[in-house]
Parts: structure tokens; sequence; C-alpha cells
């Protein structure tokens, strides 16, 4: 089975930087998608970066410019290099998987992600 788990959450002042990992396992050969979405309690998930198993990226217009997404295929690790943080960019960061999925674009819709990590939580202070 597939699992995810994030990690690299924590706290940062504005305009400072991080860098979220998420080690994926059971996922067999083949096409696939690995999203970054962030959201708190009460509030909207955003999804906010993805990635297609050919390297091809898509971003949330919030983003665009400030963050990066990247993977290492051969050790299944999806990165999320996030540059020039607001405190707006609070939130909790799950990292997602759809296996079927064969353009980034698409995974940047929670509802067709099929698989999610437990999320870690970054805070950017003033």
């Amino acid at each position: 089975r597939v699992e995810l788990v994030e990690s690299g959450g924590g706290g940062v002042q504005s305009g400072g930087s991080l860098t979220l990992s998420c080690a994926a396992s059971g996922f067999s050969y083949g096409w696939y998608c690995m999203s970054w979405f962030r959201r708190d309690p009460g509030k909207e998930r955003e999804g906010v970066a993805a990635i297609s198993s050919d390297g091809k990226v898509s971003y949330s217009d919030s983003v665009k410019g400030r963050f990066t997404i990247s993977q290492d295929n051969a050790k299944m690790i999806v990165y999320l290099q996030m540059n020039s943080l607001k405190p707006e960019d609070t939130s909790i960061y799950y990292c997602a998987a759809d296996p079927d999925c064969m353009s980034s674009n698409q995974a940047l819709d929670a509802y067709g992600m099929d698989f999610w990590g437990k999320g870690t939580r970054v805070t950017v202070s003033e």
C-alpha cells in the first residue's frame, strides 16, 4: 500500500525559506502525480504545487515564483522549496499522491488525489 510521510516543517520569519520533504513508498512503476496541499482547521484546502512522474510541474498562482517542487525519482522523495515566505503561508502542509495521474495540473485538485500524508506544520511569523 502507498504511504506518504512529510517532514521539514517548522517556524520561520517572514521572508525566510523552508524545505519540506515527502517520502513515498508503495508505488509501482508507471505514471503518477505528487502534490503539496495546505489546510488549517476551518479553512479550505489549497493545492499549492504538483509534479508528474515525467517531471512536469504546476503551481497555484498564490505561490508561483516563490515555491519550487522537485523529486528524486530513485528515492521516491518529493520536495517543496519555499522561499519568500509570508505569514499567510502558515498552515499544515500535506503530501498527496495519485498513481493514475498523467498531468500535474490535475493534481492541484484534491478530489483526484488517492493517498495523503499526515501533514507537517509550517508557521511564518512577522
